[in-house]
């Protein structure tokens, strides 16, 4: 005859299988708060292999920049799971309101850069001011496309080849810069200058706006980053 399981054997299995107390995303150990400003929060995003994140909270509409090429399993609370194959560079927009864990079913480290959009509530009902909200733009050695518009903010792609330059243009308003690739890039700022930068993969910067200039790539491979515009 089968022994029942004592009483605090049976409570500390079902505590073990019990759901997991989300935790704000400023709380989530592979979240690291790189910007954060009136406009966008910014976190840099590393999860091991097989691993998982902490079931975590997104408040606001969202975008993510994913690094190197990745497989996921997104186990949103309350819903069947669902595996993701994303590509280095892929950006996608999310709407918020969630939480959930992301799980990393691949051999290599999950990498992305998560963009909230603080002001999204506000934005979404606010007309764009943007004159050009899609389109692919070519010049010598690189093209510039719009990949999406939401909450009134302008998500962008660029590539440059070894030597290129995009071509002088004028940024109104601040934008944040994601590196997909290792960037050595000098932009030359009408009246001040040239300004050299170096980024590795998945680093960003904040760029204050009201400046034209020319942005050209001065390393021995291709670039590619990200741009989020502001109005």
């Amino acid at each position: 005859m089968k022994r029942a399981l004592p009483l605090f054997l049976l409570m500390a299995m079902l505590a073990a299988f019990a759901a997991a107390p989300e935790v704000e995303i400023t709380s989530e150990p592979s979240h690291h708060l790189a910007v954060e400003n009136e406009y966008l929060r910014v976190f840099q995003v590393e999860v091991a292999p097989h691993a998982a994140t902490l079931m975590h909270c997104h408040r606001h509409d969202y975008l993510f920049v994913t690094l190197g090429d990745s497989h996921v399993s997104n186990e949103v609370d309350g819903k069947v799971p669902v595996e993701l194959k994303l590509a280095d560079g892929d950006t996608r927009f999310v709407p918020g309101n969630f939480a959930h864990i992301a799980r990393n079913l691949a051999e290599t480290p999950f990498r992305n850069v998560t963009i909230e959009i603080v002001q999204d509530e506000k934005m979404r009902t606010s007309p764009s001011s943007w004159l050009e909200e899609s389109g692919e733009k070519t010049f010598a050695g690189g093209r510039s496309k719009i990949l999406f518009v939401k909450d009134g903010v302008r998500v962008s792609e660029v590539n440059l080849e070894a030597g290129a330059t995009v071509p002088s243009h004028h940024h109104n308003g601040p934008h944040l810069l994601v590196a997909v690739s290792d960037l050595e890039v000098r932009s030359d700022v009408e009246g001040m200058g040239p300004m050299p930068g170096t980024f590795k993969a998945g680093e960003v910067k904040w760029l204050p706006g009201g400046y034209t200039h020319t942005l050209t790539n001065t390393g021995a491979h291709a670039a590619r980053f990200v741009t989020v515009e502001v109005p």
